[in-house]
């Protein structure tokens, strides 16, 4: 296991890079290595590393490894690397390379390849970088099980977690979506972004059940067989559930070595846990060597409090899902135990989850496909953060990318059937003769393994009534009500999720509808479809209006915030300010009266940069325009990144690629946090001259995400 940062085009880098690897360091003893314009440097530890680089650089990239087994040989390169690799061997013979290790193989592989060439043929974890002459070169695996975050402001930086770069003062770090291949231009201080291309759910499979059900078994027994350690012991996570138990039996099929793991809380007055009774029955049947761990609540407060703050997070579900895996990794890495197999992947891929039976059947599997594409943010972003903090390799066999690819083509009439979900792999375990299992209901681990419950009495004993409100004090610097300054544009859209993904509380919008069309602090076109807007992100919303005189509208702005703080309870406030200092100031200085804390997580991000993540997240289009350059033609349609291109090769007109000097406004349609999507049915441009027209939007309603517009 490895953490990987680097810091370009700042003259603090070496020792910002220092900091960062300082901060990520984990448990073990560990290699510490980086590179700047001078050369290569190494030590096991920072303080001699520090000497030996000295200063003087602009940029730097470096990482630490766990293994002190690494190749020393193997740093000639200016390529780190967080990465596990389950198809070593074979692209060894493949492409006829050395390598005693993940690191080492990735490197061959990148030396021959080229460019982001070699990606494809991985089958693995990872989260690489490379630096070849003036450019930089960042990567993740395509489900984005390794993390890596950056920041595009004062330089470029980047590295494994996002702690590491709040360490470093960039404060509201950006998690680079896997489906996006980053590349980083030195001497223009410029970013460009490449899309990878993701799983699909067509063609269907024509095949008949029995074919399917076949060649899923077989893609699952290869994808165990492949995750397997080579001459190791390793783990089961095991809750006698169909899921783990397919895992176990499978790696008893193969002779593994391995052991079985179930958590559980048993306190007076509590049920036994259901897992619990599951995991002995099942594991008895199968002769599996299973290992229990039982605990009380009382012991559970310090793990809590570690996976807060590992997992960056508050939310109930989340920390009550992290915690039995928490203690599992713990017990599993006290037996000598390095890896654990465990069954995620299933509710998404084969229509697990309670929202699955909301949809209609043809809808089904592009559902499926959503839940893949953002299972990154939530589920493998939760198990990695907790299992690498124990010096664990989690390990996820029906997350193979042959296996995802196969599952989201599965017809969806073998995953829901009535109230019966998993319906395939159910039919499966019943072949296998795992009868009881194949008809167990799925029971969530938080509720199988009694954690919920021992969160409940650890909430109440401190006071609480709620749950969360107990976990919201083991994170004070999360546990902030947020409002969000909301003019229906990109930038308060982007700086909203933003802060959403990070965990902070976001309790309502606040909109400013300005009767002056030339405001000089508030968005006005189309600024009557933050309702709708607000709507379809599920949160409500203050919307005042205002006569938009200049520092007059200030006072409009304060009535509106106390509003929200009468109302809502907010205690901070987002705002979308890019470089704008005439409206940040402003803002800040009301707020302050008021006594509200301002979140401003784009300020002095690059401008380019920020339209391209807006535009690849988010449908946006433009709904005014006032500029060279720019015509009605801009106006109504979604905006892509070819359209950023041409706004980049407009800079003889001297236009802000993001429309931070007025040149054009936007309006969000669509985005990961809409629970549905705007459609306009009707409008018409009103054009004042050549380079100056508006979007008068008459119609529009919400759609369901996938619902057709002519429905």
């Amino acid at each position: 296991m490895s953490r990987i940062t680097g810091v370009f085009n700042n003259k603090r880098s070496v020792e910002l890079v220092l900091k960062s690897l300082e901060v990520q360091r984990g448990k073990e003893e560990e290699l510490f290595w980086l590179c700047t314009e001078n050369g290569e440097f190494y030590s096991h530890d920072l303080q001699d590393l520090s000497r030996k680089v000295g200063g003087g650089s602009r940029n730097c990239m470096g990482f630490c490894y766990a293994n002190s087994a690494l190749s020393i040989k193997g740093l000639e390169s200016k390529f780190v690397a967080d990465a596990e690799i389950y198809n070593l061997n074979e692209l060894k013979a493949e492409c006829d390379i050395e390598g005693e290790n993940s690191y080492d193989v990735l490197l061959r592989l990148r030396e021959r390849q080229g460019s982001f060439g070699f990606l494809s043929k991985i089958e693995g974890a990872y989260a690489l970088a490379y630096w070849i002459d003036d450019e930089l070169y960042i990567a993740r695996d395509i489900l984005g099980v390794k993390g890596v975050y950056f920041a595009h402001s004062d330089g470029f930086a980047f590295a494994s977690e996002r702690k590491a770069l709040e360490a470093m003062g960039f404060h509201h770090a950006i998690g680079l979506e896997p489906r996006t291949l980053l590349r980083y231009k030195l001497k223009e201080d410029r970013l460009c972004f490449e899309k990878r291309e993701f799983f699909s759910i067509v063609p269907e499979l024509k095949s008949d059940k029995v074919e399917i059900k076949e060649k899923l078994l077989n893609l699952l027994r290869a994808s165990i067989q492949r995750l397997i350690p080579p001459d190791e012991r390793f783990g089961v996570l095991f809750s006698g559930g169909l899921d783990s138990t397919l895992i176990a039996y499978l790696c008893k099929e193969l002779d593994a070595d391995f052991v079985c793991y179930t958590v559980a809380v048993e306190e007076p007055g509590m049920k036994d846990a259901e897992d619990l009774d599951y995991a002995k029955q099942i594991a008895a049947d199968l002769g599996l060597k299973l290992k229990t761990i039982k605990m009380g609540a009382d012991l559970l407060e310090k793990p809590l409090h570690e996976v807060v703050s590992w997992i960056d997070d508050t939310d109930v579900v989340k920390v009550s899902v992290a915690l039995p895996l928490y203690v599992a990794c713990e017990c599993a890495r006290a037996d000598g135990i390095k890896t654990l197999l465990y069954g995620l992947g299933t509710e998404e891929l084969f229509a697990g989850y309670r929202r699955h039976k909301h949809v209609k059947p043809n809808e089904l599997n592009t559902e499926c496909l959503s839940g893949i594409q953002w299972f990154y943010e939530s589920d493998l972003y939760r198990d990695e953060q907790v299992a690498r903090a124990q010096g664990i390799s989690l390990r996820a066999p029906f997350l193979a990318t042959e296996l995802v690819d196969y599952a989201l083509k599965i017809p969806a009439a073998y995953k829901l059937a009535g109230d019966v979900n998993r319906v395939i792999l159910r039919d499966i375990a019943r072949d296998l003769g795992l009868v009881a299992v194949a008809s167990r209901k799925k029971r969530a681990v938080q509720y199988g393994s009694n954690f919920l419950k021992a969160i409940d009495k650890i909430a109440r004993r401190e006071g609480y009534k709620y749950k969360r409100e107990y976990l919201k004090t083991l994170y004070p610097s999360r546990n902030v009500k947020l409002g969000c300054l909301f003019s229906s544009g990109k930038d308060s859209t982007y700086a909203l999720w933003l802060m959403r993904k990070v965990g902070y509380p976001v309790a309502c919008l606040i909109t400013l509808k300005s009767l002056n069309p030339v405001s000089y602090m508030f968005h006005t076109p189309a600024i009557d479809l933050a309702k709708l807007q607000a709507e379809a992100i599920g949160l409500p919303i203050i919307m005042k209006e205002t006569k938009g005189k200049k520092e007059e509208e200030l006072d409009d702005l304060r009535d509106a915030l106390r509003e929200a703080k009468r109302i809502y309870g907010i205690e901070g406030v987002i705002t979308g300010a890019l470089w704008s200092n005439y409206q940040k100031e402003r803002i800040e200085r009301i707020a302050a009266e008021e006594n509200i804390k301002v979140f401003s997580p784009l300020w002095h991000m690059n401008q380019e940069t920020e339209m391209r993540l807006v535009v690849s997240y988010f449908d946006v289009i433009l709904s005014g325009i006032s500029a060279y350059g720019l015509d009605k033609s801009w106006l109504g349609r979604k905006i892509t990144a070819a359209d950023v291109d041409r706004l980049v090769a407009r800079n003889k007109y001297f236009l802000n690629i993001a429309g931070e000097g007025g040149e054009f406004e936007s309006l969000v349609l669509n985005g990961p946090m809409f629970q549905k999507r705007l459609v306009i049915m009707e409008s018409e441009i009103v054009e004042e001259d050549e380079n100056t027209a508006r979007l008068v939007v008459k119609a529009a309603k919400l759609l369901d995400k996938y619902q057709k517009n002519l429905e």
